[in-house]
């Protein structure tokens, strides 16, 4: 019984205490819940004229396949797809989610974005090796691959290796600034003027939530495609 009393306290404390799990972690899985969620209704509910939240979805869905297939080719833009349909779905989630009154974006915190760069950085070079196996390092050498040109090669590697590197430093830092300052700046609104510019600037976080959760999506795509493309 005491047992279970300390594992109940231990949970209580967990939910309640942001210093055991961090508000961006509980917004995070609120998010990654309702997308399932939603995702379980669409599925259940699925007709052949689709109509209603199904119309949406596969609205989202039909226009990140195209991006992925006309970046990457049909072949791996099709495999790669849910990777990064599911990027963008549940960025603009987190996005949204910082607009509602007494609510905060997972987004607006560093380690979360941290945790989507770092995959995306994986599996980009994950699929490059399985693509192209030890050629892969040709990305790395230039457009010039000979002994005459091998100080060329050194200093294109070392280039190539440090741009590499920022990838996911890059992601990170720009969602992560764009949304602190969305958050910041709406804070100091609501003091200065409650109602009318507050509700502007609401309508203009709307706007930097689908592009900066689209740009995180199409940097993604790209980085992959380059990846699974031919060195030249």
């Amino acid at each position: 019984m005491a047992v279970e009393a300390l594992h109940e306290t231990l949970l209580m404390d967990a939910i309640i205490n942001p210093e055991v799990i961090p508000h961006n972690v509980s917004y995070a899985f609120l998010a990654s819940i309702i997308l399932i969620v939603t995702a379980l209704i669409v599925r259940g509910s699925m007709r052949l004229v689709p109509r209603g939240i199904q119309n949406f979805i596969e609205m989202i869905v039909e226009a990140f396949l195209k991006l992925a297939e006309e970046n990457i080719g049909h072949h791996w833009g099709k495999r790669l797809f849910p990777l990064i349909g599911t990027l963008f779905i549940f960025i603009l989630l987190c996005n949204f989610m910082g607009l509602i009154p007494g609510f905060t974006a997972a987004t607006a915190n560093i380690n979360t974005n941290a945790a989507m760069a770092v995959p995306v950085f994986l599996a980009t070079h994950y699929y490059g090796i399985r693509v192209h196996g030890i050629k892969y390092i040709n990305h790395f050498l230039g457009p010039i691959r000979s002994i005459a040109a091998l100080p060329l090669m050194i200093l294109m590697f070392t280039v190539e290796f440090i741009g590499h590197l920022a990838r996911p430093l890059t992601l990170t830092v720009r969602l992560f600034g764009n949304m602190t300052a969305k958050h910041i700046l709406l804070l100091v609104l609501a003091i200065l003027a409650p109602w009318i510019i507050p509700t502007t600037i609401l309508a203009l976080g709307v706007l930097v939530s689908v592009v900066q959760a689209f740009v995180f999506t199409l940097l993604s795509t790209l980085y992959l495609a380059g990846a699974v493309e031919e060195a030249h």
